[in-house]
């Protein structure tokens, strides 16, 4: 399977301040890839240097084979994008900026518009100045579907919209992927949107990328493990892989990320106990990793 983006080793400064450190990701074709991280974390400027709209520093970024920074006329065609803030053009009215976007492109699935605008109760009528912001990032997609690209990047897309209108955002996602194996890659707040649709998580963290893989990895990759135990446990005990830990005595309480049966055995027999483990959900390691 070949790469939709492909980043080697990025770094990025904004106002002098590193923001993308030595950062490397791959976006596999056909994919849905969530990112989370932190607000500073540099999600949305890494969204901006993969699609060209400022220029990394250092390092090479690929996007759709060519370099964001001079994407071809083609390539631009090829990409929707939804970006956290977007009021273009206030005057007009919400059915003429579709209209107006239409014109940029050479295909331009009306059908699949007009049945979004019918299912989202958008109002076509209402000038883009007075939508909400929730319609506003209605419009904002169906933008950025209207002319069937291959890459989907949506940068915060549901923060505005109500539950039934994310649910509605998130099955349309996986309908297009299914149907066309187009590529997403979206930042997000909402781990539970991120666990729907998602197949592969990646974690950034002060600029660079802390985890990347498959969701079910990740959370096997981190427990919470509880231990009640006769012998005291040092106050200073330190686990290894711990990313936090409670220690009152006789009992102790840790998050450890890279917990296998080899430690699990070996902390058994340290203690001459047996070892409660437990799943975690995807917001509960997000905070764990990021504490």
């Amino acid at each position: 399977m070949s790469n939709i983006v492909e980043i080697q080793s990025i770094t990025k400064k904004l106002s002098k301040r590193p923001v993308l450190k030595d950062l490397s990701l791959s976006v596999p074709q056909g994919s849905v890839v969530g990112l989370l991280g932190k607000n500073g974390a540099g999600k949305t400027t890494l969204l901006k240097c993969i699609l060209g709209f400022i220029k990394v520093d250092h390092g090479k970024i690929l996007t759709l084979n060519e370099d964001p920074w001079i994407l071809s006329d083609t390539a631009k065609a090829r990409i929707g994008f939804v970006p956290q803030s977007f009021r273009p053009y206030p005057w007009l009215q919400a059915g003429q900026l579709i209209d107006y976007t239409a014109s940029f492109y050479t295909h331009w699935n009306k059908a699949l518009v007009d049945r979004l605008v019918k299912e989202w109760g958008l109002d076509l009528s209402g000038k883009v100045s007075v939508l909400s912001e929730g319609e506003m990032q209605k419009l904002s997609i169906i933008l950025s579907l209207g002319h069937e690209p291959d890459f989907l990047v949506f940068d915060e897309p549901v923060a505005s919209l109500d539950p039934a209108a994310r649910r509605q955002f998130l099955r349309e996602i996986l309908d297009i992927v299914s149907q066309r194996s187009c590529t997403v890659f979206f930042s997000t707040h909402i781990t539970s949107d991120l666990e729907r649709i998602a197949d592969t998580v990646a974690v950034l963290k002060e600029g660079s990328i802390d985890f990347c893989g498959a969701l079910d990895d990740l959370k096997d990759a981190v427990k919470r493990i509880r231990l009640r135990t006769n012998k005291n446990i040092p106050v200073d005990y330190v686990m290894e892989g711990a990313l936090s830990q409670k220690i009152n005595v006789h009992d102790a309480l840790f998050t450890v990320r890279g917990f296998d049966q080899k430690k699990r055995e070996a902390l058994e027999k340290e203690f001459d106990t047996k070892i409660e483990v437990e799943d975690l959900n995807l917001e509960e390691i997000f905070l764990e990793m990021n504490r």
